[in-house]
């Protein structure tokens, strides 16, 4: 079911598309055209963290961090893709693409880390967001991939790898 953007002045003419069966709101252009999804669960999660008392507003309960390093997935029907991600966190990585997956889509995704970049690490993940261009969050179009299978042993080299490449802080 589509809803105009009518009150809002930075968006309107824009439209919401929300797909109850595949659980998925998209984002509409102007003429249009679709200029990203989120999953209802991606949302949900957002308006929850809004609610929190906390001092920020992010959901993610893990650090991550933004590096360039190759990332090889497939999907369940085996489409096999190739790209390089833009970071990684305990939680999940994000897939640079022109052409992302709808938001849902299952992925097994193996990547290599700096420290060993011959070595191929296998995890899999659900595609939760969706960035179909560049914007202000995002240097690259792409998609937001959540880990729902990662073996222990891996998510502690991904977690070590994030912290040790977080900035330290100086104490005053």
């Amino acid at each position: 079911m589509k809803y105009p953007v009518s009150s809002s002045p930075r968006h309107k003419g824009k439209a919401i598309d929300l797909d109850a069966s595949g659980e998925v709101i998209t984002l509409l252009g102007v003429n249009g055209e679709p200029l990203g999804n989120l999953s209802w669960e991606f949302l949900i999660d957002q308006i929850l963290a809004s609610q929190a008392p906390s001092v920020t507003r992010e959901i993610r309960n893990e650090l991550r961090t933004a590096f360039s390093f190759r990332v090889k997935y497939k999907t369940q029907e085996g489409h096999r893709f190739e790209s390089h991600a833009g970071g990684i966190g305990g939680g999940g990585l994000f897939i640079e693409s022109h052409n992302p997956l709808p938001v849902g889509t299952k992925l097994a995704v193996e990547f290599s880390l700096p420290e060993k970049p011959l070595e191929w690490l296998a995890a899999k993940g659900l595609v939760a967001w969706v960035c179909p261009k560049a914007d202000q969050y995002t240097f690259s179009p792409g998609m937001g991939v959540r880990f729902t299978e990662i073996n222990v042993e891996i998510r502690n080299r991904v977690l070590e790898l994030v912290k040790s490449l977080q900035p330290v802080r100086q104490v005053a």
